[in-house]
């Protein structure tokens, strides 16, 4: 009898997972597949999970101390947040790299860590937040972490003497999971 009982949760406790997973409640973020360095440190929960979509702009610059050379360099975001089913609940932007809520709480942040994010693809992110400004959603928050990152990358332009200053501007999607301690 116990066997059977043991079986029956187990039935409904998968075909519950299967349903969360296809349109029904969503399943927590796990980090368990993330490198080391990027993982947030035990003591933290998820409090937040959300999908950014936007604009990185890259500035061509000269290399610093590299007389004669050149580089696209990260000048700045400017993403919507959204949850996970498509409601918009914020914004990221910067400099200084800018967690903003739709309840006007904001966080910046000093990055930690990152882990290549593949091919073609920003760099996976660890962020230790910097308090809270204002009252809301962003409030306690501890840690950033920026996953399942798609595009962002530096273009593949050339970068010289000819065009230092020149800005261009690639899109790129990444997910952004807030964490609070506890």
């Amino acid at each position: 009898m116990i066997l059977k009982t043991t079986l029956a949760v187990s039935a409904v406790l998968a075909m519950t997972a299967c349903a969360s997973s296809m349109g029904g409640q969503p399943m927590m973020y796990s980090q368990a597949s993330l490198p080391e360095a990027v993982k947030v440190p035990a003591g933290h929960r998820v409090a937040m999970e959300t999908v950014g979509a936007g604009d990185i702009t890259y500035e061509c610059r000269a290399k610093q101390g590299m007389a004669g050379q050149f580089e696209w360099v990260f000048a700045g975001p400017d993403a919507k947040l959204m949850d996970r089913g498509g409601k918009p609940v914020g914004k990221y932007y910067g400099p200084p790299a800018t967690w903003e809520s739709m309840d006007g709480s904001k966080i910046t942040g000093t990055q930690l860590a990152v882990a290549p994010g593949g091919n073609g693809n920003i760099p996976l992110q660890l962020v230790k937040a910097n308090p809270a400004m204002g009252m809301g959603a962003m409030q306690g928050v501890t840690y950033i972490q920026r996953v399942a990152t798609v595009g962002g990358v530096a273009p593949a332009m050339a970068c010289g003497a000819g065009n230092v200053g020149a800005k261009q501007i690639v899109q790129y999607r990444a997910d952004y999971i807030f964490y609070k301690a506890g």
